[in-house]
């Protein structure tokens, strides 16, 4: 374990709070909550970002996600616990986190439209970036668990 580096919250703290408002602005997209989070948990998971996974995982156990379906998160697409929904929306965060390399291929966007109007896949996606931008915060300044 590290130590912290840089309280953000207190040397950027107007920063800290437009994010915190622009996260707090897609709780109430309407894109399914559970489906948001989850998003989160994956990105997460991928990033290795230790703050944000205690803080999702917590909230999805709060809000009743299967515990297999959690503990199978990191291998979603061999997973039987997800639907196409999920699967197509998971996909999209895995590639827009990795998008130096996939470049958001036009075969993963177009598994979006089946389950996904155009505000909705807009709503991911910006869900996608906000806790990309967060798991960079706490990985790089070392946010601790509280």
């Amino acid at each position: 374990m590290t130590s912290p580096r840089v309280d953000h919250a207190v040397h950027a703290a107007s920063a800290r709070q437009t994010l915190a408002k622009l996260s707090q602005e897609l709780h109430h997209a309407s894109v399914d909550h559970t489906l948001m989070v989850l998003i989160n948990q994956r990105v997460s998971q991928i990033n290795g970002c230790t703050f944000c996974l205690d803080m999702h995982g917590t909230t999805l156990r709060k809000l009743g996600v299967d515990p297999r379906k959690l503990d199978t998160l990191a291998g979603w697409d061999e997973s039987p616990f997800f639907d196409e929904r999920e699967r197509a929306a998971l996909a999209w965060a895995e590639s827009l986190t990795h998008v130096a390399t996939t470049r958001a291929p036009d075969a993963i966007y177009q598994a979006l439209l089946p389950h996904f109007n155009e505000t909705q896949i807009a709503e991911l996606t910006y869900m996608i970036a906000i806790i990309n931008a967060w798991n960079r915060i706490a990985v790089g300044l070392r946010s601790p668990l509280s």
